[in-house]
């Protein structure tokens, strides 16, 4: 899957399961972090940011429901996608799950393919709602942050940095991207330097977005300034 690899935190408490599951998504391109229990998933959490969350619902001491709660609760959280894998599948369970705020429910056992489809499909969907995605924004908005961007960067050394509370992991094409956001460049221009269309450039950046949790590039860019994201 090149640059499209996604980061994915399996949460469940069967070891053989979580080390299967683990391994065909890895297989099929994902990187994968796992936690036995909902503490540690959540303290995983607190480490990296995931682009979707894969948890068992009968677990030990906190189960799948409150921990999807204590997801949902947090700002940061709000919009990750979750798919809940558990023994329970009968109608009543998974609109449970579905009421608690997951976005796909797979019963076990499950066929890995759908597994893997699932969580390429709900990627796929946080990328195009993410601000920015799809409609690119008009020229003159673009002009202005470009403006405010190079602003910015000329009092680069003034920007006070602060640690990171959550480790923003980038592919090395969102990298780039963001390197040549923060020089200040438009998505056509962007595009010409990487050799890639305009609508894998908007993607990337909606992609930054969601990561970094901004809604524009002048934003982007201070957050990567303020957090030392910029390879540049």
């Amino acid at each position: 899957m090149a640059d499209e690899t996604g980061h994915v935190l399996l949460v469940d408490d069967e070891p053989g399961l979580r080390e299967a599951v683990q391994a065909y998504l890895e297989d099929s391109g994902f990187s994968v972090e796992v936690a036995s229990n909902a503490q540690e998933g959540w303290q995983r959490l607190q480490e990296r940011m995931p682009d979707v969350l894969i948890s068992d619902i009968m677990m030990p001491q906190v189960d799948g429901y409150q921990f999807l709660a204590q997801v949902r609760e947090d700002p940061r959280f709000k919009g990750l996608p979750v798919v809940f894998l558990t023994a329970r599948g009968m109608t009543s369970d998974r609109i449970q799950g579905y009421n608690a705020g997951c976005d796909a429910y797979l019963p076990k056992p499950f066929d890995p393919e759908e597994l893997v489809a699932i969580v390429g499909n709900l990627m796929q969907r946080r990328v195009a709602q993410s601000p920015e995605a799809g409609t690119p924004p008009d020229m003159a908005t673009m002009a202005r942050q470009i403006e405010e961007i190079r602003a910015l960067l000329s009092q680069k050394g003034s920007v006070s940095q602060s640690p990171t509370p959550i480790r923003i992991d980038l592919t090395p094409r969102e990298q780039s991207v963001l390197d040549l956001v923060a020089e200040g460049l438009m998505n056509k221009e962007i595009a010409r330097r990487l050799d890639t269309s305009v609508r894998n450039v908007e993607k990337y950046v909606s992609r930054l977005f969601s990561k970094t949790g901004t809604n524009s590039r002048t934003e982007l860019v201070r957050y990567a300034l303020e957090h030392g994201l910029i390879s540049t």
